[in-house]
């Protein structure tokens, strides 16, 4: 099967119906995108399929074939952060960092469609599950990655 990750091609021969996280992590290697339930629940899984959040450890691959899929490892470059990764380390969010990339990922959908987005916007889209309770931080990083005051 033909996939595009972080822009590039890669081919990996999987059962189709194999879920998306796994093919990710265990047979590309790419293992910033976590297993976290198993069921669509908590977001750790995360990524970005044609620029939406899209929880990955429910996805047949099959379903992505032909689709750009972005996962953690392709939205900054070493040197070079992501405006979210950046925000990130500037209002301290993680504490675990477990569920971090899959928040990362959330953020970076939610930034796509709404540049200057609101507290409602915030909660609507960011529906990812952190046990370490950083809420307030992600919001405030999500804001200064925006440019908006918090």
């Amino acid at each position: 099967m033909e996939l595009n990750v972080n822009g590039r091609v890669v081919h990996a021969e999987v059962d189709g119906r194999m879920p998306l996280l796994w093919v990710l992590r265990d047979v590309l290697g790419m293992t910033g995108t976590k297993f976290g339930c198993g069921v669509a629940a908590c977001g750790a899984c995360t990524v970005r399929i044609d620029a939406q959040a899209v929880r990955s450890c429910v996805v047949p691959v099959s379903a992505v074939a032909g689709k750009r899929i972005q996962t953690i490892e392709g939205l900054g470059a070493p040197g070079k952060p992501h405006a979210l990764q950046a925000a990130w380390i500037a209002e301290q969010v993680p504490q675990c960092g477990y569920c971090q990339s899959g928040m990362l990922m959330a953020a970076a959908a939610l930034l796509e469609k709404k540049p200057k987005p609101t507290d409602a916007d915030i909660d609507e889209a960011m529906t990812n599950l952190c046990r370490c309770g950083t809420y307030q931080r992600v919001r405030a990083a999500i804001k200064r990655a925006a440019g908006v005051k918090a």
